[in-house]
């Protein structure tokens, strides 16, 4: 990922809800995105088509195949109009502090299944876009916790809460650049190594605390530096910033949540993050994630009345 500030205002909402007001614009947005180098047929290659009126849909003009830009998409089989799904991804996206489900369901007039499922789709598809880059140089890694305390349960390490490794890579001048976060079964060493080599790129330079379960995983592949954590020192800044951060932001826009949804809302908080200077182009960025990232499974929601 190629760090980069844009400069200029996101897209005002008047201005987007006048050019998207229809179904056939935002149609037409999502072809766009979904082949922005040029149309490329899902069945033969050809690269050429035609809108079929009569078909509601696409049909390439070497083998007739008949498509709808859905197609290998995270919107493949969604009885959904372009136009829920695409306002739903501007809202996100315009959002700096995320959009609750209840509050998309008011601003779309769609039922809050509907409103639910669609947000936790465009968080698989920013954790899919993340899944692509590995952190370089040097990171902060460490673990921490999220959730409610569990009567009788133990404390630290121990702890029936969700476990949580994360890594934040920083810049020459010790600032951060970008951060993952992951909900894991354990703090093993054998998980702390398969985050890491998920996460982080070979060569890095990993600081972390004295946990013994961080030496041998991160020995073979990275340059480790750890020392006897001291809350006197400003050791790990950056990651207990980002995950104080974090916490804050899931109970001020979510309110709580459901512990089985918790990778995907830390999806969302590291799309943000690491996206944090490209306010004005990031429901682009969005729309093209959520273009790029392969069906789930059939959609079964629809949208209420009114």
């Amino acid at each position: 990922m190629k760090s980069a500030k844009y400069k200029g205002k996101p897209m005002g909402f008047i201005a987007f809800a006048e050019k998207y007001a229809t179904e056939e614009a935002c149609r037409q947005k999502v072809f766009e995105a979904r082949w922005p180098n040029g149309f490329v047929c899902p069945k033969c290659g050809g690269t050429k088509c035609c809108f079929v009126k009569k078909r509601n849909g696409y049909q390439c003009n070497k083998c007739k195949f008949r498509f709808s830009p859905k197609v290998g998409t995270l919107m493949q089989d969604s009885p959904l109009p372009y136009k829920i799904w695409l306002w739903a991804i501007y809202l996100v996206a315009s959002s700096k502090r995320g959009i609750s489900a209840m509050e998309l369901m008011r601003q779309l007039h769609v039922t809050y299944k509907t409103a639910w499922y669609l947000l936790h789709r465009i968080r698989d598809a920013m954790g899919n876009r993340d899944e692509k880059y590995l952190l370089e140089g040097l990171i902060e890694l460490d673990d921490s916790y999220f959730g409610g305390p569990k009567e009788g349960g133990k404390r630290g390490r121990g702890t029936l809460k969700s476990k949580v490794l994360g890594a934040v890579s920083k810049d020459k001048s010790g600032r951060p650049k970008y951060m993952k976060l992951r909900v894991v079964p354990n703090l093993k060493g054998k998980t702390v190594g398969k985050f890491a080599q998920e996460s982080i790129a070979a060569g890095a330079t990993i600081e972390t605390d004295a946990c013994h379960s961080y030496r041998k995983a991160l020995s073979e592949k990275y340059n480790h530096e750890w020392e006897i954590f001291n809350t006197e020192k400003e050791m790990l800044l950056w990651f207990h910033t980002a995950i104080s951060n974090a916490k804050a932001w899931l109970q001020g826009t979510f309110h709580g949540i459901d512990e089985k949804h918790l990778q995907r809302y830390l999806n969302e908080y590291d799309y943000r993050y690491n996206r944090r200077f490209m306010q004005p182009v990031l429901f682009d960025h969005l729309l093209v994630a959520v273009t790029d990232t392969p069906p789930l499974g059939l959609y079964t929601l629809v949208t209420a009345e009114g």
